[in-house]
Protein backbone atom coordinates (compact mmCIF):
# COMPACT_ATOMS: atom_id res chain seq x y z
CA UNK A 1 0.00 0.00 0.00
CA UNK A 2 1.48 3.55 -0.82
CA UNK A 3 1.27 5.99 2.05
CA UNK A 4 -0.81 8.16 0.62
CA UNK A 5 -3.69 5.46 0.15
CA UNK A 6 -2.66 4.08 3.57
CA UNK A 7 -3.44 7.78 4.82
CA UNK A 8 -6.61 8.04 3.10
CA UNK A 9 -7.54 4.71 4.95
CA UNK A 10 -6.68 5.70 8.24
CA UNK A 11 -8.23 9.01 8.14
CA UNK A 12 -11.83 7.34 6.73
CA UNK A 13 -12.01 4.51 9.60
CA UNK A 14 -11.20 7.32 12.11
CA UNK A 15 -14.13 9.36 11.11
CA UNK A 16 -16.07 6.67 10.63
CA UNK A 17 -15.24 4.69 14.11
CA UNK A 18 -14.81 7.92 16.41
CA UNK A 19 -16.13 11.17 14.17
CA UNK A 20 -14.31 14.38 14.41
CA UNK A 21 -10.55 14.23 12.69
CA UNK A 22 -7.23 13.76 15.08
CA UNK A 23 -3.78 14.53 13.94
CA UNK A 24 -1.49 12.46 11.75
CA UNK A 25 2.22 10.72 13.09
CA UNK A 26 4.99 8.37 10.85
CA UNK A 27 7.90 6.95 11.68
CA UNK A 28 9.63 5.01 9.77
CA UNK A 29 11.15 1.00 8.91
CA UNK A 30 14.82 1.28 9.02
CA UNK A 31 18.10 -0.76 7.15
CA UNK A 32 21.37 -0.99 8.74
CA UNK A 33 24.08 -0.37 5.60
CA UNK A 34 26.68 -2.04 7.56
CA UNK A 35 27.87 -2.61 11.19
CA UNK A 36 25.94 -6.18 11.69
CA UNK A 37 26.53 -7.74 15.60
CA UNK A 38 28.83 -4.79 16.34
CA UNK A 39 26.27 -3.26 19.12
CA UNK A 40 26.17 -5.50 21.88
CA UNK A 41 30.20 -5.52 21.53
CA UNK A 42 30.31 -1.28 22.04
CA UNK A 43 30.99 -0.79 18.26
CA UNK A 44 29.10 1.35 15.66
CA UNK A 45 26.27 0.24 13.56
CA UNK A 46 25.33 2.74 10.73
CA UNK A 47 21.57 2.61 9.98
CA UNK A 48 18.63 4.94 7.87
CA UNK A 49 15.39 5.39 8.26
CA UNK A 50 13.38 4.01 4.92
CA UNK A 51 10.07 5.37 3.12
CA UNK A 52 8.19 2.55 4.31
CA UNK A 53 6.03 3.79 7.56
CA UNK A 54 3.91 3.01 10.59
CA UNK A 55 0.77 5.82 10.40
CA UNK A 56 -1.20 6.74 12.85
CA UNK A 57 -4.13 8.92 13.43
CA UNK A 58 -4.88 10.03 17.42
CA UNK A 59 -6.90 12.22 19.09
CA UNK A 60 -7.32 12.85 22.56
CA UNK A 61 -10.85 11.38 23.89
CA UNK A 62 -11.56 13.22 27.35
CA UNK A 63 -12.69 9.27 28.54
CA UNK A 64 -10.87 6.69 30.65
CA UNK A 65 -9.26 3.98 28.36
CA UNK A 66 -7.15 3.81 25.11
CA UNK A 67 -9.99 3.00 21.82
CA UNK A 68 -7.34 1.96 19.61
CA UNK A 69 -7.87 0.06 15.81
CA UNK A 70 -5.38 -2.01 13.64
CA UNK A 71 -6.07 -1.72 10.12
CA UNK A 72 -3.97 -4.01 8.96
CA UNK A 73 -5.54 -6.57 11.57
CA UNK A 74 -8.75 -5.55 11.41
CA UNK A 75 -8.71 -5.93 15.30
CA UNK A 76 -9.84 -3.31 18.45
CA UNK A 77 -8.71 -2.95 21.65
CA UNK A 78 -9.59 -0.82 24.51
CA UNK A 79 -7.52 0.03 27.44
CA UNK A 80 -6.75 1.90 30.77
CA UNK A 81 -3.55 3.63 31.76
CA UNK A 82 -2.45 1.61 34.66
CA UNK A 83 0.00 -1.10 34.89
CA UNK A 84 -3.01 -3.63 35.77
CA UNK A 85 -4.83 -2.51 32.41
CA UNK A 86 -2.45 -4.37 30.28
CA UNK A 87 -4.42 -5.05 26.93
CA UNK A 88 -4.11 -9.11 25.47
CA UNK A 89 -3.57 -8.91 22.19
CA UNK A 90 -0.23 -8.41 21.55
CA UNK A 91 -0.11 -5.53 19.30
CA UNK A 92 -2.16 -3.36 21.59
CA UNK A 93 0.29 -3.93 24.22
CA UNK A 94 3.43 -1.90 21.90
CA UNK A 95 1.06 1.16 22.08
CA UNK A 96 0.05 0.58 25.97
CA UNK A 97 3.51 -0.02 27.04
CA UNK A 98 4.88 3.17 25.41
CA UNK A 99 2.23 4.75 27.50
CA UNK A 100 3.51 3.21 30.53
CA UNK A 101 6.97 4.13 29.95
CA UNK A 102 6.26 7.69 29.12
CA UNK A 103 3.98 7.63 32.71
CA UNK A 104 6.76 5.93 33.88
CA UNK A 105 9.05 8.36 33.32
CA UNK A 106 6.69 11.38 34.75
CA UNK A 107 5.33 12.31 31.47
CA UNK A 108 1.75 12.81 31.01
CA UNK A 109 -0.61 10.75 28.95
CA UNK A 110 -4.49 11.40 28.50
CA UNK A 111 -6.93 8.91 27.08
CA UNK A 112 -7.02 8.85 23.27
CA UNK A 113 -8.48 7.32 20.00
CA UNK A 114 -6.74 6.03 17.62
CA UNK A 115 -6.22 4.25 14.23
CA UNK A 116 -3.11 2.84 12.69
CA UNK A 117 -1.35 0.87 9.49
CA UNK A 118 2.20 0.31 8.29
CA UNK A 119 3.24 -0.24 4.98
CA UNK A 120 7.04 -1.44 6.59
CA UNK A 121 7.10 -5.43 5.44
CA UNK A 122 6.53 -7.63 8.46
CA UNK A 123 9.88 -10.26 8.49
CA UNK A 124 11.66 -8.81 6.76
CA UNK A 125 14.13 -7.22 9.29
CA UNK A 126 13.17 -3.83 9.21
CA UNK A 127 12.04 -2.90 12.20
CA UNK A 128 8.30 -2.53 12.43
CA UNK A 129 7.64 -3.05 15.87
CA UNK A 130 10.17 -0.19 16.19
CA UNK A 131 8.52 2.33 14.20
CA UNK A 132 5.28 1.98 15.91
CA UNK A 133 6.64 2.57 19.45
CA UNK A 134 8.41 5.38 17.54
CA UNK A 135 5.40 6.40 15.97
CA UNK A 136 2.81 6.67 19.19
CA UNK A 137 6.32 7.95 21.39
CA UNK A 138 6.91 10.97 19.15
CA UNK A 139 3.27 11.39 19.29
CA UNK A 140 2.36 11.29 22.96
CA UNK A 141 5.05 13.44 23.40
CA UNK A 142 3.71 16.00 21.20
CA UNK A 143 0.33 15.95 22.05
CA UNK A 144 0.70 15.82 25.68
CA UNK A 145 3.93 16.88 26.74
CA UNK A 146 4.79 20.08 24.80
CA UNK A 147 7.66 18.13 23.20
CA UNK A 148 9.31 18.22 26.29
CA UNK A 149 10.60 15.00 25.83
CA UNK A 150 13.98 14.96 24.27
CA UNK A 151 14.57 12.04 21.42
CA UNK A 152 17.14 9.62 23.02
CA UNK A 153 14.48 9.40 25.76
CA UNK A 154 11.90 8.51 23.01
CA UNK A 155 14.41 5.84 22.01
CA UNK A 156 14.56 4.72 25.08
CA UNK A 157 11.00 4.69 25.59
CA UNK A 158 10.51 2.18 22.51
CA UNK A 159 13.10 -0.05 23.60
CA UNK A 160 11.62 -0.33 27.47
CA UNK A 161 8.52 -1.30 25.63
CA UNK A 162 10.14 -4.33 23.94
CA UNK A 163 12.01 -5.03 27.48
CA UNK A 164 9.01 -4.83 29.55
CA UNK A 165 5.47 -5.12 27.60
CA UNK A 166 6.60 -7.46 24.42
CA UNK A 167 9.21 -9.92 25.86
CA UNK A 168 11.80 -8.47 23.21
CA UNK A 169 15.56 -7.74 25.15
CA UNK A 170 16.38 -5.65 22.30
CA UNK A 171 19.10 -3.17 21.67
CA UNK A 172 18.70 0.76 20.98
CA UNK A 173 19.15 0.64 17.23
CA UNK A 174 16.50 0.47 15.60
CA UNK A 175 14.55 2.68 18.36
CA UNK A 176 17.16 5.21 17.52
CA UNK A 177 16.99 4.89 13.48
CA UNK A 178 13.09 5.46 13.56
CA UNK A 179 13.55 8.30 16.26
CA UNK A 180 16.42 10.27 14.43
CA UNK A 181 16.10 9.31 10.95
CA UNK A 182 16.88 12.06 8.66
CA UNK A 183 16.03 11.95 4.73
CA UNK A 184 19.25 11.78 2.65
CA UNK A 185 21.82 10.32 5.30
CA UNK A 186 22.55 7.25 7.63
CA UNK A 187 23.68 7.68 11.05
CA UNK A 188 26.71 6.09 12.62
CA UNK A 189 25.47 5.39 16.54
CA UNK A 190 28.55 4.47 18.83
CA UNK A 191 26.96 1.45 20.65
CA UNK A 192 29.01 2.42 23.80
CA UNK A 193 28.49 6.30 24.58
CA UNK A 194 25.44 6.84 22.39
CA UNK A 195 26.87 9.69 20.48
CA UNK A 196 25.75 9.63 17.00
CA UNK A 197 26.49 11.68 13.72
CA UNK A 198 25.05 12.35 10.20
CA UNK A 199 26.82 11.07 6.88
CA UNK A 200 25.12 12.07 3.49
CA UNK A 201 23.49 9.02 1.86
CA UNK A 202 22.36 10.52 -2.10
CA UNK A 203 23.75 7.79 -4.04
CA UNK A 204 22.71 9.31 -7.24
CA UNK A 205 23.09 6.34 -10.02
CA UNK A 206 22.31 3.27 -7.40
CA UNK A 207 19.51 2.23 -5.55
CA UNK A 208 19.26 0.59 -2.05
CA UNK A 209 17.35 -2.87 -3.20
CA UNK A 210 15.85 -5.05 -0.49
CA UNK A 211 15.75 -9.00 -1.63
CA UNK A 212 13.57 -10.83 1.16
CA UNK A 213 14.22 -15.04 0.95
CA UNK A 214 11.04 -15.63 3.02
CA UNK A 215 13.07 -17.79 4.66
CA UNK A 216 13.68 -17.96 8.36
CA UNK A 217 15.62 -20.92 9.91
CA UNK A 218 14.20 -21.97 13.25
CA UNK A 219 17.51 -22.81 15.27
CA UNK A 220 17.31 -25.40 18.16
CA UNK A 221 19.53 -23.66 20.25
CA UNK A 222 19.91 -19.95 20.66
CA UNK A 223 22.49 -18.52 18.16
CA UNK A 224 22.81 -15.15 19.23
CA UNK A 225 23.35 -15.54 22.93
CA UNK A 226 26.05 -18.10 21.74
CA UNK A 227 28.32 -15.69 19.86
CA UNK A 228 27.92 -12.77 22.53
CA UNK A 229 29.25 -15.11 24.65
CA UNK A 230 32.48 -15.81 22.23
CA UNK A 231 32.91 -12.36 21.85
CA UNK A 232 32.79 -11.83 25.76
CA UNK A 233 35.01 -14.70 26.90
CA UNK A 234 37.82 -13.10 23.94
CA UNK A 235 37.26 -9.58 25.75
CA UNK A 236 38.16 -11.16 29.05
CA UNK A 237 41.25 -13.04 28.04
CA UNK A 238 42.47 -9.81 26.22
CA UNK A 239 41.52 -7.66 29.34
CA UNK A 240 38.97 -5.16 27.69
CA UNK A 241 35.56 -4.31 28.78
CA UNK A 242 33.98 -5.01 25.38
CA UNK A 243 35.97 -5.67 21.89
CA UNK A 244 35.74 -2.26 21.09
CA UNK A 245 38.93 -1.96 22.63
CA UNK A 246 40.81 -4.83 21.10
CA UNK A 247 42.82 -4.91 18.18
CA UNK A 248 43.89 -7.78 15.56
CA UNK A 249 47.48 -7.52 17.21
CA UNK A 250 46.58 -8.67 20.34
CA UNK A 251 43.27 -11.33 19.23
CA UNK A 252 46.41 -13.12 16.94
CA UNK A 253 48.81 -13.35 20.27
CA UNK A 254 46.09 -14.54 22.27
CA UNK A 255 45.09 -17.08 19.26
CA UNK A 256 46.69 -20.00 20.97
CA UNK A 257 44.46 -19.73 24.26
CA UNK A 258 41.14 -19.22 22.98
CA UNK A 259 39.17 -22.00 20.76
CA UNK A 260 39.42 -21.60 16.89
CA UNK A 261 35.49 -20.77 17.24
CA UNK A 262 36.16 -17.75 19.80
CA UNK A 263 38.80 -16.56 17.10
CA UNK A 264 36.66 -16.35 14.48
CA UNK A 265 33.82 -14.67 15.99
CA UNK A 266 36.20 -12.41 17.55
CA UNK A 267 38.21 -12.01 14.33
CA UNK A 268 34.42 -10.55 12.15
CA UNK A 269 34.11 -8.23 15.19
CA UNK A 270 36.94 -6.07 14.72
CA UNK A 271 37.33 -6.24 11.50
CA UNK A 272 33.58 -5.47 11.17
CA UNK A 273 35.06 -2.11 13.49
CA UNK A 274 37.55 -1.22 10.62
CA UNK A 275 34.64 -1.58 7.57
CA UNK A 276 32.60 0.51 9.66
CA UNK A 277 34.72 3.67 9.52
CA UNK A 278 36.13 2.75 6.20
CA UNK A 279 32.24 3.21 5.30
CA UNK A 280 32.22 6.56 7.06
CA UNK A 281 35.29 7.72 4.83
CA UNK A 282 34.28 6.73 1.62
CA UNK A 283 30.77 8.44 1.80
CA UNK A 284 31.96 11.77 2.52
CA UNK A 285 33.98 11.03 -0.69
CA UNK A 286 31.13 9.71 -2.68
CA UNK A 287 32.67 6.25 -3.19
CA UNK A 288 30.20 4.28 -3.75
CA UNK A 289 32.34 1.61 -5.38
CA UNK A 290 34.14 1.13 -1.68
CA UNK A 291 30.94 1.28 0.20
CA UNK A 292 29.70 -2.02 -2.03
CA UNK A 293 33.34 -3.54 -1.42
CA UNK A 294 33.01 -3.62 2.31
CA UNK A 295 29.69 -4.74 2.28
CA UNK A 296 30.85 -8.03 0.14
CA UNK A 297 33.53 -8.31 2.92
CA UNK A 298 30.95 -7.85 5.75
CA UNK A 299 29.07 -10.74 3.79
CA UNK A 300 31.88 -13.25 3.60
CA UNK A 301 32.81 -12.32 7.18
CA UNK A 302 29.14 -13.27 8.56
CA UNK A 303 29.07 -16.35 6.48
CA UNK A 304 32.45 -17.90 7.27
CA UNK A 305 33.94 -15.95 10.88
CA UNK A 306 30.89 -15.65 12.57
CA UNK A 307 28.53 -18.60 10.37
CA UNK A 308 25.21 -16.45 10.58
CA UNK A 309 24.00 -17.10 7.46
CA UNK A 310 22.40 -19.88 5.19
CA UNK A 311 22.40 -21.21 1.90
CA UNK A 312 19.50 -19.10 0.75
CA UNK A 313 21.50 -15.72 1.42
CA UNK A 314 24.83 -16.71 -0.17
CA UNK A 315 23.26 -17.64 -3.02
CA UNK A 316 21.60 -14.18 -3.14
CA UNK A 317 24.59 -12.97 -2.47
CA UNK A 318 26.30 -14.99 -5.38
CA UNK A 319 23.82 -13.91 -7.55
CA UNK A 320 24.65 -10.44 -7.09
CA UNK A 321 28.33 -10.88 -7.62
CA UNK A 322 28.02 -12.81 -10.86
CA UNK A 323 25.79 -10.05 -11.99
CA UNK A 324 27.92 -7.34 -10.99
CA UNK A 325 26.11 -5.67 -8.43
CA UNK A 326 28.26 -2.64 -6.45
CA UNK A 327 27.86 -4.25 -3.00
CA UNK A 328 25.46 -7.13 -1.34
CA UNK A 329 25.32 -8.51 2.47
CA UNK A 330 23.06 -10.54 5.00
CA UNK A 331 20.76 -7.89 6.73
CA UNK A 332 20.33 -8.62 10.24
CA UNK A 333 20.79 -11.23 12.81
CA UNK A 334 21.31 -13.74 10.10
CA UNK A 335 19.68 -17.56 9.34
CA UNK A 336 17.16 -16.24 7.22
CA UNK A 337 15.76 -12.75 5.91
CA UNK A 338 16.75 -9.94 4.01
CA UNK A 339 20.14 -9.22 1.80
CA UNK A 340 20.99 -5.76 1.44
CA UNK A 341 22.01 -4.75 -2.60
CA UNK A 342 23.60 -1.94 -3.60
CA UNK A 343 22.58 -1.28 -7.35
CA UNK A 344 23.32 0.26 -10.03
CA UNK A 345 20.53 2.18 -11.88
CA UNK A 346 21.23 0.59 -15.20
CA UNK A 347 21.55 -3.12 -13.61
CA UNK A 348 17.97 -2.89 -11.30
CA UNK A 349 15.54 -3.85 -14.05
CA UNK A 350 18.34 -6.84 -14.47
CA UNK A 351 19.01 -7.67 -11.10
CA UNK A 352 15.15 -7.94 -10.11
CA UNK A 353 14.56 -10.11 -12.80
CA UNK A 354 17.36 -12.45 -12.61
CA UNK A 355 17.13 -12.84 -8.87
CA UNK A 356 13.63 -13.64 -8.81
CA UNK A 357 13.85 -16.42 -11.42
CA UNK A 358 17.09 -17.50 -10.24
CA UNK A 359 15.73 -18.35 -6.71
CA UNK A 360 12.98 -19.70 -7.42
CA UNK A 361 14.07 -21.97 -9.83
CA UNK A 362 16.27 -23.10 -6.87
CA UNK A 363 14.13 -22.77 -4.03
CA UNK A 364 10.85 -22.97 -5.75
CA UNK A 365 9.58 -19.51 -4.95
CA UNK A 366 10.38 -15.79 -5.90
CA UNK A 367 12.23 -13.70 -3.32
CA UNK A 368 10.44 -10.44 -2.17
CA UNK A 369 12.17 -7.22 -3.70
CA UNK A 370 11.73 -3.62 -1.80
CA UNK A 371 13.50 -0.84 -3.28
CA UNK A 372 13.98 1.67 0.09
CA UNK A 373 14.92 4.99 -0.04
CA UNK A 374 16.45 6.66 2.54
CA UNK A 375 13.78 8.95 4.98
CA UNK A 376 13.00 11.12 7.67
CA UNK A 377 12.16 9.34 10.99
CA UNK A 378 9.39 10.11 13.47
CA UNK A 379 7.01 13.10 12.86
CA UNK A 380 3.74 14.84 12.42
CA UNK A 381 2.58 13.87 8.98
CA UNK A 382 2.08 16.50 7.26
CA UNK A 383 2.43 15.61 3.41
Amino acid sequence: MTTKDMKEKIQQIFKEKFGEPGTLYASAGRINLIGEHTDYNGGFVFPGAIDKVMMAEIRPNGLDKVRAYSVDLEDYAEFGLNEEDAPTQSWARYIFGVCREILKRGGQVKPFDTVFAGNVPLGAGLSSSAALESCFAFALNDLFNGNSIDKFELAKIGQSTEHNYCGVNCGIMDQFASVFGKKGHLMRLDCRSLEHEYYPFDPEGYKLVLVDSRVKHELADSPYNRRRESCERVAKRLGVETLRDATMEALNAAKSDISAEDYFRAKFVLEEKDRVLAVCDALVAGDYETVGQKMYETHRGLSKDYEVSCEELDFLNDVAKDLGVTGSRIMGGGFGGCTINLVKDELHDKFVEEVKARFNEKYGHEPNIYDVVISDGARRYEE
